[in-house]
């Protein structure tokens, strides 16, 4: 299987998706169901957020790995897999791999903001528990300092869908389609790592992660890798980085880059 979407519609794959992620939606919505979300989002809260302010180094580790500093480290190691040949690819399916996962995240931005404007339109929009709760520990109150230079995600008035995991989970999901055994399960536990800090610090329920993050994947996956619409935004990011990958050649060290020189049809 190519690290590229499909030039055809997949109807299979699309219905699927699209009945997987709605079931999921209509779960969080319903109000027969929707206490069960809530009486599983409370208990991870007080359990991961309780875990805080008991010991400062442990502290200073989930508030580091709360700011945007993270997140830069994050998005380096979701590069390197998509651009380091062995890893999950080979150096012949790097650029498209690359190529494939801008395209699904443009995608994902429109998804995103379309499901955000659906949630809020609803009156379905929500406080992170640390905001909603106010009673959990503040990483950005007990590093203030860190606060002011890094920002600490730890708070918002508007948490679903959690957009941080919507990426993430895009990532772990991609690479899930080619990694295999101990590849995919280390993928998954690392995904799970980068997760956790948000939920640590209480900038988001687990259901926002879950359940808002899930639904765009799914809907990221259905639209932008199993229909021709997919394969029409590869194809135009391909051509338009074809100038830069000529121009990144003749660089010295760079233009050695085995996903500078792959082919592509």
């Amino acid at each position: 299987m190519m690290p590229s979407p499909a030039a055809r519609w997949q109807p299979r794959t699309f219905t699927m998706l699209q009945l997987t992620s709605i079931l999921l939606l209509a779960s969080w919505c319903l109000p027969a169901t929707k206490t069960l979300w809530h009486a599983l989002d409370v208990p991870v809260f007080r359990l991961l957020n309780g875990s805080l302010g008991h010991w400062p180094v442990w502290d200073f580790v989930w508030a580091l790995l709360s700011t945007r500093v993270a997140d830069v480290l994050a998005a380096v190691l979701m590069l390197c897999s998509l651009i380091v040949g062995g890893l999950v690819f080979d150096q012949h399916g790097l650029r498209r791999a690359l190529v494939s996962f801008i395209a699904l995240l443009v995608c994902t931005l429109i998804v995103r903001t379309l499901f955000t404007r659906f949630i809020d339109a609803a009156g379905l929009q929500h406080a992170s528990p640390s905001a909603f709760l106010g009673d959990g520990f503040s990483l950005s109150q007990a590093f203030p300092w860190m606060e002011q230079f890094m920002e600490i995600k730890d708070r918002s008035s508007r948490s679903f869908p959690g957009d941080h995991a919507s990426v993430l989970l895009l990532w772990a999901a991609f690479l899930s389609l080619f990694a295999r055994g101990k590849r995919l399960l280390l993928l998954w536990l690392t995904g799970i790592v980068l997760l956790l800090p948000r939920l640590v610090a209480g900038a988001h329920w687990l259901s926002d992660n879950l359940v808002g993050g899930g639904f765009v994947v799914m809907q990221t996956l259905a639209w932008g890798y199993y229909t021709a619409a997919g394969d029409w935004i590869y194809r135009f990011l391909d051509r338009l980085a074809e100038p830069c990958v000529r121009l990144a050649r003749k660089i010295p060290l760079v233009g050695r880059l085995a996903i500078l020189h792959e082919a592509q049809h």
